[in-house]
């Protein structure tokens, strides 16, 4: 019996929810952003599920493009961070990838671009609010004008943004980001980008040409409370591991590291082969749930290493080698996260490499 963790990927769940995301999105398209290794999904792995049906990608750093030609996709690849130096931009026209440009530090490396070895298609991004990367608003005229000028630089400049609290529904922030937007990109032809994927679910009017879904690509919400399942789509990965021990523990006994839990009362108490070592949290609270067989129990003591430790009074029949779902299409991932004071981002993200990951078409 295998003591590994495994990550089951649902390359099916994948699909259907670019499918959803597409007609939601319409007419904008859809830009798959795969960065953080497909949020912990497998970037290769993911890309190749989704195939001639993404149209374009999207990822954080120029390595993840040069992941994705290798492996033989040629669809649009858009670099989120852009060139971080100068030598990136050859490499950049000669993979045909597509950079964000967000720093005046960016500019004097593209205007010493050899436009013999292909146009660079860019996107400028505007700092509407969320204060992280981004030209200002009263500076974008003046950069737009910059980058038309460049002979290196494909005519078709991208426009694109990131709201802060997009998340927030009924919040102020995205509309007055939408605004700052519009009134500092107005006078420039070339395609928008302004949504993630909460915005896709909240802010119908910040479409633009296309939107940039990574959290419910793989079936995730960040809108607290709420799932991606809430909204329609299907979690791409379960994380299971199993039953190593079930040993029987006396009333007034401490569980774990530290012994911050105290049995109430003569109780089976079981042992499941996961851990922060996995990736599983450590943050996890005493009471986060999971699933021995279909059964749901709760996690108990300090999350260690290698092992967590189960209340299995309401499974008085499970046994060594039971399947311990950690989270999966019975139990969100977004329920783990609240009960870890994270997100289910992080959760996802934060695989090791001793996870074993398959793959099903499911």
């Amino acid at each position: 019996m295998s003591r590994t963790t495994v990550a089951t990927i649902h390359l099916g769940a994948l699909r259907d929810n670019l499918a959803r995301l597409k007609a939601m999105a319409a007419p904008a398209k859809v830009m798959a952003v795969v960065k953080a290794d497909a949020y912990g999904h497998g970037l290769e792995r993911v890309a190749r599920a989704l195939g001639s049906e993404a149209e374009c990608f999207a990822v954080a750093a120029l390595g993840d493009g040069l992941r994705l030609r290798a492996a033989g996709h040629r669809q649009r690849i858009v670099i989120l961070s852009g060139p971080d130096n100068a030598g990136d931009l050859a490499e950049m026209q000669r993979l045909q990838l597509e950079a964000t440009i967000h720093h005046e530090a960016q500019l004097p490396w593209l205007a010493g671009m050899a436009p013999a070895q292909g146009r660079l298609r860019v996107w400028l991004k505007v700092d509407s609010g969320m204060h992280r990367l981004g030209f200002a608003p009263e500076h974008v005229a003046a950069v737009h004008k910059q980058l038309a000028a460049m002979a290196g630089i494909d005519p078709e400049i991208g426009l694109l943004t990131h709201f802060s609290d997009s998340e927030v529904f009924d919040g102020p922030q995205t509309p007055a980001q939408m605004a700052r937007f519009a009134a500092a990109t107005g006078q420039f032809a070339g395609p928008r980008s302004l949504s993630n994927s909460a915005a896709v679910l909240g802010w119908p009017d910040a479409r633009g040409d296309w939107v940039r879904a990574g959290g419910l690509l793989y079936g995730l919400s960040v809108v607290e409370g709420r799932s991606g399942a809430d909204f329609g789509f299907r979690p791409a990965m379960t994380l299971s591991t199993r039953l190593i021990a079930i040993n029987r523990i006396s009333r007034g006994e401490r569980i774990g590291y530290n012994g911050t839990w105290t049995c109430p009362e003569d109780m089976p108490v079981g042992v499941a082969a996961v851990g922060y070592g996995d990736g599983y949290p450590r943050s996890a609270a005493t009471g986060t749930p999971v699933l021995v067989g279909d059964r749901r129990v709760a996690v108990i003591g300090r999350v260690s290493m290698d092992l967590v430790t189960l209340d299995l009074r309401d499974v008085p029949d499970a046994k060594i080698g039971d399947r311990v779902t950690l989270w999966g299409a019975q139990l969100p991932v977004e329920t783990i996260a609240a009960s870890s004071g994270t997100i289910a981002y992080d959760l996802t993200c934060g695989m090791t490499r001793r996870v074993l990951f398959v793959e099903d078409e499911s």
